[in-house]
């Protein structure tokens, strides 16, 4: 099929230059590989403020905004975290636009009683500059930190079970959130997986609410979590998202943002390398000897310093299930690519930047999450491999850990990794040990440390992955050690990667690259079936 984001590779491509963290590293792929590329980025609003302003007074499922205010009742406004997107958005963010115009009108119809959480779950706690990045700073000054702040999912003066569902798992919320009249989500959508009854009943809620459905079991049965339909995880949460929603009073509003991720100046990093231009080929030649010579501050400060110009594609408010439908279709127009036929082997760059280390660095538990979680998972349909084949990355897997984010995974890489790599034993013998360590809670709740159970979830999360694959192949590492504790290979180079993942037989492979970052999705379809390739 003739697409402009795929491309099949001839004899004399020039080589592809992918991520490996945060250095840039050009491999040789055979004659054959198909390519898959980002689309271009969608176009933005021309007038966000705009859109919202009429999502507010147009929303779907329900009345608007305004008719819902009055004078004296208590108001909470709940927003995303430093999460999403990546890397953080350029200003004004999505959410800052949001804030404003809602703070506005509810100051307008008499509402003084607001509050503004941040919906971390069991995320770190946000940074004071972070919060203001993200919210402005007439916002910030005006809210924080007394009416603007984390929520804080091991405080439990001020958590409140407002039921149970169906299968009599407890859903425990922030107080303030559960006690108010009205509570306004505010979301940015940047994946599939997000968003929707999602963020209320993750974002607010307790270790105890994520324990039933954030587990080996779940992620395992879910066929890309990338794709909410054929998503378990997706479904066990909704469960919990409709408890909400009949308990309390939900205004949800979703914003899109296309995949501009990289300025002007580092524009090129996403084109097809035989598009580039003369001067553009040099510097991304630049690029690679830079990366490759620098220390590693230097070479995550050249990412971390600009903030990702995205825009504004999308504005939903109103009922939730309504509103994520809308958001969905969005995200996958700017996403999706179609892709006819799995490889035996998918080859992509893991890069610097995950959920879960904004600021800091990508420790091997979450180059696991990227490469076994979230990119085997970037598909729709079926997986972009087939059952049993080869996931070739480019990393370093450097045995390093950020201190004050990821202590916990430090604890869990080390100590536990070693004696198993088996989801369930792990889940069963030491999350909830874990879970409880007062150190780590008191990281947790007075530091900037993810939650204790967090490392056990990421391992998780890379579980269907884990199962659907045969081997994992690592090019670049700087040790054998950690990849050997993750369950992977290392090889010397791409050639001799691929070269394995024959297994010593004579046969020619269908070799898939995915071309990250930006985001890219591969929807999947097989010739006369509408199976999962056995996934």
């Amino acid at each position: 099929m003739n697409h402009p984001c795929l491309v099949t590779l001839e004899r004399d491509s020039a080589p592809r230059v992918l991520f490996s963290g945060d250095r840039l590293v050009e491999v040789d792929l055979p004659p054959g590989t198909r390519c898959i590329y980002p689309k271009p980025p969608a176009t933005g609003l021309k007038d966000p403020d705009a859109a919202i302003r009429y999502a507010l007074n147009h929303p779907l499922g329900t009345d608007p905004l305004h008719s819902k205010l009055r004078p004296g009742m208590k108001v909470t406004i709940a927003i995303d975290d430093i999460s999403v997107p990546l890397p953080p958005m350029k200003r004004p963010d999505a959410r800052e636009r949001v804030l404003t115009i809602v703070l506005a009108l509810l100051a307008d119809h008499g509402v003084e009683d607001v509050e503004l959480i941040i919906a971390t779950g069991i995320h770190r706690r946000m940074k004071g500059a972070e919060i203001r990045h993200m919210v402005g700073d007439v916002i910030f000054d005006a809210y924080y930190p007394e009416r603007l702040y984390n929520h804080d999912a091991e405080d439990k003066a001020n958590m409140v079970e407002i039921g149970k569902t169906r299968h009599g798992d407890p859903l425990e919320l922030n107080r303030r959130a559960a006690d108010s009249d009205l509570l306004i989500y505010v979301n940015l959508n940047f994946v599939a997986m997000n968003g929707g009854h999602k963020s209320v009943a993750v974002g607010l809620c307790s270790y105890k609410s994520l324990r039933p459905h954030h587990n080996p079991r779940t992620i395992a049965a879910s066929d890309s979590y990338m794709d909410p339909k054929r998503s378990k995880l997706a479904t066990d949460i909704e469960l919990m998202g409709r408890l909400a929603h009949e308990k309390l009073n939900i205004f949800t509003i979703e914003t899109t943002v296309n995949n501009r991720m990289f300025d002007r100046s580092l524009e090129f990093l996403t084109k097809n390398e035989d598009d580039l231009s003369g001067a553009e080929r040099l510097k991304l030649k630049a690029m690679v000897l830079a990366t490759s010579k620098l220390p590693q501050g230097a070479r995550q400060a050249i990412f971390d310093k600009f903030p990702a110009p995205y825009e504004i594609t999308g504005v939903v408010a109103g009922a939730t299930d309504a509103v994520h439908e809308q958001t969905i279709t969005r995200n996958f127009e700017q996403y999706c690519v179609p892709i006819d036929g799995q490889a035996d082997v998918l080859v992509t760059g893991i890069p610097f930047i995950s959920p879960y280390n904004v600021h800091a660095f990508l420790n091997p538990l979450l180059v696991q999450v990227l490469a076994q979680g979230y990119l085997f998972n970037m598909y729709r349909n079926a997986p972009l491999v087939k059952k049993g084949g080869t996931l070739i990355i480019t990393h370093p897997c450097t045995d390093k850990f950020d201190h004050e984010q990821h202590a916990p995974y430090i604890d869990f890489v080390h100590r536990l990794l070693p004696e198993t790599r088996d989801s369930e034993v792990l889940r069963e013998k030491y999350e909830e040990k874990f879970a409880e360590d007062p150190a780590f809670i008191q990281m947790f709740r007075t530091g900037h440390a993810y939650h204790p159970a967090h490392p056990f979830f990421m391992w998780y999360w890379g579980e269907n992955g884990r199962q659907h694959l045969g081997r994992v192949i690592v090019v670049g590492a700087d040790n054998e050690y950690i990849p050997k504790l993750l369950g992977w290979e290392t090889s010397p180079s791409m050639e001799d990667a691929l070269y394995r993942a024959k297994g010593g037989e004579l046969r020619s492979l269908d070799v898939t690259l995915l071309k990250v970052p930006p985001i890219v999705m591969g929807d999947m379809r097989l010739p006369n079936s509408n199976s999962n390739g056995g996934a």
